[in-house]
């Protein structure tokens, strides 16, 4: 190969790499962190366990509770929650180490793939949420 095949081959091949990194899927770290984090509980359709985790389809809780998901992610939750009408008592256990970011991009995951009529989550809304359940 010579010098302007082999230089067009690696301008192509890098191209190429942008092109599909570019149209990827955007919620990708937030749904590999689900997998990780949530889906043991959560299950990988984000339907629950029937009476004890609850669903997070459709879910009006997410809807209905923006400022505080952030925290129940980072902090877990140990009082009863109602979702979609059905009353949840089951402890969550939270994962502090996750970063902001971190957290944003499993929420939004979330909102993307199951409740999309909610709006996405900012960085803003996620700063504020840690810092009202921390004081």
């Amino acid at each position: 190969m010579n010098k302007t095949k082999g230089a067009l081959f690696v301008v192509s091949l890098a191209f190429g790499i942008v092109l599909t990194n570019c149209g990827g899927n955007p919620y990708q770290q937030g749904e590999i962190l689900y997998a990780n984090y949530c889906a043991n509980c959560h299950m990988d359709d984000g339907s629950g366990l029937g009476g004890n985790i609850p669903t997070l389809v459709n879910a009006d809780y997410i809807a209905k509770n923006r400022e505080q998901l952030a925290c129940i992610i980072r902090y877990g939750i140990a009082d009863t929650i109602v979702v979609n009408g059905i009353t949840y008592a089951e402890a969550m256990a939270g994962h502090p180490k996750l970063k902001e970011a971190e957290i944003a991009n499993i929420l939004n995951y979330i909102i993307h793939t199951w409740n999309e009529e909610v709006a996405e989550l900012n960085m803003k809304e996620i700063t504020e949420g840690l810092a009202a359940c921390e004081e």
